[in-house]
């Protein structure tokens, strides 16, 4: 048996309109918005009764998306977004871009710092850290060819 695809991976934030708009400007397309409640919902994540409204960001090439969730009920109970980058868990996504320079300019106005430098590794890539609205950490890396 073995695993058939990443379907996506979940980010948990306050302010959805500001993590969509962000995301929107990185290059994700926004699929959908939904409000997911019922005890169906809570059987699965183990919460209960919840209800949250999700938006489903999908990468340009179809192939990846991003789960983005505001809890509503139950309460958010814990805070990584000011962790560093090498503490334990899930940390961050990394995007690959086709300009590095240009996307940093378009996400910092939404709020996006770089985290430590602009690196580049040998002649392969040009990489960041950066974090977004509430904190979230991303990676940008730019190929260069």
């Amino acid at each position: 048996m073995a695993i058939k695809r990443m379907d996506n991976v979940g980010i948990v934030v306050e302010d959805l309109g500001a993590a969509i708009d962000f995301f929107r400007e990185l290059g994700l397309e926004l699929e959908g918005r939904a409000m997911i409640e019922g005890e169906w919902a809570g059987r699965v994540t183990g919460l209960g009764d919840q209800h949250v409204e999700i938006a489903m960001m999908r990468t340009p090439d179809g192939h990846s998306r991003l789960e983005l969730s505001r809890f509503i009920r139950p309460a958010v109970v814990a805070d990584h977004r000011t962790a560093p980058v090498n503490a334990l868990g899930y940390l961050r996504v990394m995007f690959a871009v086709d300009d590095l320079d240009a996307t940093l300019d378009g996400i910092r106005k939404h709020g996006a710092q770089i985290v430590g430098e602009i690196v580049q590794y040998q002649d392969t890539y040009r990489l960041c850290y950066v974090r977004g609205p509430e904190g979230l950490l991303i990676g940008l890396a730019q190929e260069l060819t």
